[in-house]
């Protein structure tokens, strides 16, 4: 078998925030270190997250603080985070933006001078650190820029297939490069996933084609576990028409910025859809909200911008009622809310996509949006201080770790989520690696998964992958969406465990050079991977909570508060469930809850 092969201390799979981040700390702390990316450098995901940086930097309002940073994102979660995630986050975001910053990032600066924060759902304050409505696209410019300078290696488009593993843990990577097909090793004690979510999972979904839940899958099959799978983020806003960028995003910077939520009889719904856990911090009235606009101080917040879970729900609510847009959303105003001066100014990326994609001016008409599956809660387990999984040398960060946002992640936290935790996992990844040296990876664990990937050539006449994919799509979209019911899920299943078998017959033809239809055949085991976690956890969890709605459960269950769902590969690649105890928080963190500040 002619194969590439490469050392290194750290290997690090993912190229957007989360990944670059890693990369960057593990180098500076004397790592041999490499980055693998399925696409091309700064082709990331991160660049999506377009509103801000959430961090309780204060420099809004003197009164933010990171303890109410904490509670925002506890209570946004519904008090299923991992306490110390949240409590670390949000203590260490504003270090993360301020270095940032030192690195060459660009703010929108206040004009006192001090970097611009905006308001987002869920915050209490306006703490999202932002450049216009491009502000992942900076943070990945930055990161970029720093690992190019540091001279990390960087393998572009190459994808991995398997994680190497022997009785000790984590030995090293496999993979292949996407325009040759050639086959290419790194042999490495320590890897860092940085892969993203699961969005391509979905029909609709903002995610990009990189989104087949890669991470989640080789985490599992190296015998990591996986929590809160079942919560899966169905972003508010996203574009439904026309239908070729039907499920791209629509920041929430519009709402931050002004712009409401109405139905097809122009009546701005939201006010109808405030839950009673959030009525002392929402404005009921729209005169009252509108002064909050004005002067942002000391009035309730717009329901427009109550958690992304509740908002989304809510538009489901309309368009299900029949108070929907012609094309099966709802309107986004902020044409008539502020001056096209303002929109292009603060808004410019949305001003040209919907100009340009959909030949709609934002400045002079409301826009049609409606939910698109946006963010996966749900990832690897790790430990919340180094980002260790439970396989030795294996650490997660970004999306593709759970535990930091519960059951609904709150605008913003995102960005500063990949940066904390990148850190860390970068850090703690060269410290395992200290002394690790001399492994080996075995021949005979290599041409298995030389033999895996080119499978799909061996077999004739069988399943053509993009059939499967769009079945799969089909499937999640119409019965573990938005709203969830037992029969429905149970039905899922057995569709799962069809494709299942229909991708254990998948063929393609051609050669390995180019060729779009293995790269799917390699990508769906993944994708059924994270379509079954979900799917079982979503069954198992008779509630419903943040970014899990149970049509059938419709409250909240006290119970199920301090429950998590662990999900593993049994022996025979089956996903097994189970229960696990939320851990318990601190009594002086719980003590933040009842603070009023």
């Amino acid at each position: 078998m002619e194969l590439e092969r490469h050392t290194y201390d750290v290997v690090v799979v993912g190229a957007g925030g989360a990944g670059l981040r890693a990369a960057i700390e593990a180098h500076e702390s004397g790592a041999r270190t490499a980055v693998v990316c399925k696409s091309l450098l700064g082709k990331a995901h991160t660049v999506m997250a377009e509103g801000g940086i959430a961090a309780a930097m204060a420099n809004l309002y003197p009164e933010d603080n990171w303890r109410v940073h904490f509670r925002d994102t506890m209570r946004g979660g519904k008090m299923l985070n991992h306490w110390r995630m949240a409590q670390l986050h949000a203590q260490e975001a504003p270090d993360r933006v301020r270095e940032l910053e030192d690195w060459g990032a660009l703010f929108d600066r206040t004009p006192d001078g001090l970097i611009s924060q905006r308001d987002f759902g869920g915050h209490r304050y306006a703490r999202l650190a932002h450049v216009g409505d491009r502000t992942g696209l900076e943070l990945i410019r930055t990161l970029q820029q720093r690992t190019v300078a540091l001279g990390i290696d960087v393998y572009m488009e190459c994808t991995v297939t398997r994680l190497l593993t022997d009785e000790g843990g984590i030995t090293g990577a496999f993979g292949y490069w996407r325009e040759s097909g050639r086959f290419v090793a790194w042999q490495a004690p320590s890897v860092v996933l940085a892969t993203g979510g699961i969005g391509k999972s979905y029909k609709v979904t903002s995610n990009s084609w990189e989104y087949t839940g890669d991470g989640h899958s080789l985490a599992l099959q190296a015998g990591a576990s996986l929590v809160n799978m079942e919560f899966v983020q169905f972003h508010p806003t996203g574009m439904v028409w026309p239908p070729s960028v039907r499920g791209i995003l629509v920041t929430e910077s519009v709402r931050g910025d002004g712009g409401i939520l109405k139905n097809s009889a122009g009546n701005r719904f939201m006010f109808d859809y405030i839950p009673d856990f959030f009525r002392k911090e929402t404005a009921e009235t729209e005169a009252e909200a509108d002064r909050w606009y004005d002067d942002k101080k000391n009035n309730r917040r717009p329901p427009e911008l109550l958690p992304r879970d509740e908002v989304a729900r809510a538009i489901n609510s309309e368009v299900k009622a029949g108070r929907g847009t012609p094309h099966g959303g709802v309107f986004l105003d902020i044409a008539s809310r502020r001056s096209a001066e303002y929109i292009r100014k603060r808004l410019p990326s949305m001003y040209h996509q919907f100009k340009e994609l959909a030949e709609v001016d934002i400045t002079a008409e409301p826009m049609e949006v409606g939910p698109t599956c946006h963010y996966v809660m749900g990832g690897v387990e790790v430990d919340p201080d180094t980002e260790a999984a439970r396989v030795s040398g294996l650490f997660a960060a970004g999306e593709v770790a759970g535990g930091m946002h519960g059951s609904n992640r709150l605008g913003g936290n995102s960005l500063s989520d990949l940066l904390v935790f990148g850190r860390r996992a970068g850090a703690a990844a060269a410290e395992h690696a200290r002394g690790r040296h001399g492994l080996e990876l075995p021949d005979e664990a290599l041409a298995d998964a030389a033999r895996a990937a080119l499978a799909p050539f061996d077999r004739e006449g069988g399943e053509n992958p993009y059939t499967v994919q769009h079945d799969l799509q089909q499937t999640m979209h119409d019965l573990v969406g938005i709203i969830r019911t037992a029969p429905e899920m149970e039905q899922a299943l057995e569709r799962i465990a069809a494709l299942k078998e229909r991708v254990a017959n998948l063929s393609v033809e051609g050669h390995r050079q180019y060729n779009p239809g293995w790269h799917l055949a390699l990508d769906l085991p993944h994708m059924l991977v994270v379509s079954e976690c979900i799917a079982r956890a979503a069954l198992e969890r008779q509630e419903s909570r943040g970014g899990h709605t149970r049509d059938d459960f419709p409250a909240t269950d006290a119970e199920w508060a301090k429950t998590n769902l662990i999900c593993t590969q049994a022996a025979d690649g089956s996903v097994a469930l189970t229960r696990q105890p939320l851990p318990q928080m601190p009594s002086d963190l719980a003590g933040i809850f009842e603070e009023t500040a």
